[in-house]
């Protein structure tokens, strides 16, 4: 069987840069790259201890089960991947792996891996790694869908030298190497393997990352100490070596005001969500504000189609309509965030705009329920047999500037006849909550550069929040998946996007914009291909 080696994946990757993933590129306030006006200045100081104020509990310490913002970034320090994205182009480039071939038919990958790597409990990372955590990723449960979605069809992996690792799928899997790149697939210790999801939420993994976990204390922090003689980082660093700073502290801080107010007084060097209100006035006072949009799924409600009325299409379609998605970016937001234009973000890969299937159209959404027998009530509220057409709203902490979105989104439901009630829950305990499925609409946004984030989403077999049922969009969701060829694949990716909105199994409304407030003393922080964090190379001046 005739192989391609990464060098010969060009045209895969053109592709990829042309629809969208060029322009995903950071913008900083007064820099061109990773945070702080004065890096291009300044010689990178090694030393000191960083201090970022995050929004919520991390719930989880293992990257292959982390499920919010707030989980990943200190979980992405830790291991390391055997692909890296380059955030600018898209092009998938070595990290552990030096080199790999792809079988031409997508269903084998050969990886070539770094000699001298190890794992901070001094085991090294070769094959039978590899092995031992594809073997087990994508058994770790329901709360690690996503690795699981990640390796659907894996058959096996090969040890086939003690550095060479021939990775085996039973179906082409097109969306595997780019998924070789994220914290979901970083690489965790033979021993860390065989502890239990639970044990590894708990109390963490061994990674081969740049840090290590010095400790975790529930509700207030998690600290990383710099690994000494790390030497294997991603070709997309600027340094090779140890990372600058000695320590890493991440501080919950649940109030937007409280941890504005911790940056402008020094007590932290970094914010990871910057309210929208105080966008403005720390961009004037001086400090760097970095963003990126979030490839992926945006903001938006997945709609629990088991539970009635949303079993119906037409009153999942009005929810849609009767959405100012305008609004919610004007009253809420900056021009920072973008209104949702399709069911996927415009910076992953294969977008597809769609806005004209999102229009604020309420006087078609009431028609839609006056059409489904959804007449208005004595209060407004619309009832249809005696009974309210009532809904719930779960969301959890961590979601930035959710509770006001939804306030706002309530209003404009009302203004049609749907009574909506909010309901929030720790994010720690979302896993188990999203299992159960007890929600009507579902408030989240699932990340992911590769269009495949559509198959783990929506597949019955999948993370499946919407509860479907097997049918027609899993056989769209399946053939993208096994389509080698970038033109055929990306026009499935197209009709399962369409699929999507026009049975309304989403209510997309925004865009997930990350933006990251720092002291102008802090310098090279890098949102990576996912907007999540790395701090290889930052510093302190």
């Amino acid at each position: 069987m005739r192989s391609r080696t990464s060098s010969g994946r060009a045209r895969w990757l053109r592709l990829a840069a042309g629809v969208g993933l060029a322009g995903t590129l950071l913008t900083a306030c007064g820099s061109g790259g990773g945070g702080g006006t004065a890096a291009a200045k300044e010689t990178p100081k090694p030393g000191g201890k960083l201090t970022v104020a995050v929004t919520s509990d991390f719930g989880c310490l293992d990257p292959q089960q982390v499920s919010s913002i707030d989980s990943v970034h200190p979980a992405r320090q830790l291991v390391d991947s055997l692909t890296d994205q380059d955030p600018a182009t898209g092009k998938i480039v070595p990290w552990l792996a030096e080199r790999w071939e792809i079988s031409t038919d997508a269903t084998t990958f050969t990886f070539h891996l770094h000699p001298g790597a190890t794992f901070s409990d001094g085991s090294p990372v070769n094959a039978q790694a590899v092995k031992a955590n594809f073997d087990t990723a994508g058994k770790l449960g329901a709360i690690a869908a996503q690795a699981a979605g990640y390796l659907q069809g894996y058959r096996d992996t090969t040890v086939v030298d003690d550095l060479t690792a021939k990775v085996a799928f039973t179906k082409p899997a097109a969306q595997f190497l780019q998924a070789t790149s994220t914290h979901t697939l970083g690489l965790v210790s033979l021993a860390s393997t065989t502890r239990t999801p639970a044990e590894r939420c708990a109390s963490g993994i061994v990674g081969s990352g740049p840090f290590t976990l010095h400790s975790y204390q529930k509700n207030e922090s998690i600290v990383l100490d710099k690994r000494a003689g790390y030497n294997w980082g991603s070709t997309l660093w600027k340094h090779q070596g140890p990372a600058y700073l000695d320590q890493i502290v991440f501080q919950v801080v649940p109030e937007s005001g409280v941890r504005t107010g911790s940056l402008r007084s020094g007590a932290v060097d970094g914010l990871t969500a910057v309210a929208p209100q105080d966008e403005a006035g720390l961009r004037t006072d001086g400090f760097t504000l970095q963003s990126r949009t979030a490839p992926g799924l945006p903001y938006g409600f997945s709609v629990n189609t088991a539970h009635p009325p949303l079993d119906d299409t037409a009153v999942r379609q009005a929810i849609s309509r009767a959405i100012n998605r305008q609004e919610v970016v004007d009253t809420v937001f900056t021009p920072l965030t973008k209104t949702a234009t399709s069911s996927l973000a415009n910076s992953t890969l294969g977008y597809e705009n769609l806005s004209k299937d999102l229009v604020f159209a309420p006087d078609e959404a009431k028609k839609l329920l006056d059409g489904a027998g959804w007449q208005p009530g004595p209060d407004g509220i619309r009832v249809k047999d005696g009974k309210p057409l009532a809904l719930t709203v779960q969301y959890f902490t961590g979601q930035p500037s959710a509770k006001a979105v939804l306030e706002l989104i309530q209003q404009q439901l009302k203004a049609v006849g749907i009574a909506v009630m909010l309901r929030e829950d720790p994010v720690a305990n979302g896993g188990k909550i999203v299992q159960a499925k007890g929600y009507d609409l579902l408030w989240g946004h699932t990340n992911g550069a590769d269009p495949d984030v559509l198959r783990i989403q929506y597949s019955s077999t999948g993370l499946n929040f919407n509860n479907l049922k097997p049918g027609p969009l899993d056989d769209l969701l399946t053939r993208q998946a096994a389509t080698a060829d970038p033109n055929a694949r990306l026009a499935l990716v197209r009709q399962a996007q369409e699929f999507v909105l026009t049975n309304q199994y989403n209510v997309p409304v925004v865009e997930l914009t990350v933006v990251l407030g720092l002291s102008a003393k802090v310098h090279d922080v890098i949102l990576n291909a996912d907007a999540r964090l790395q701090f290889h190379d930052s510093w302190k001046s």
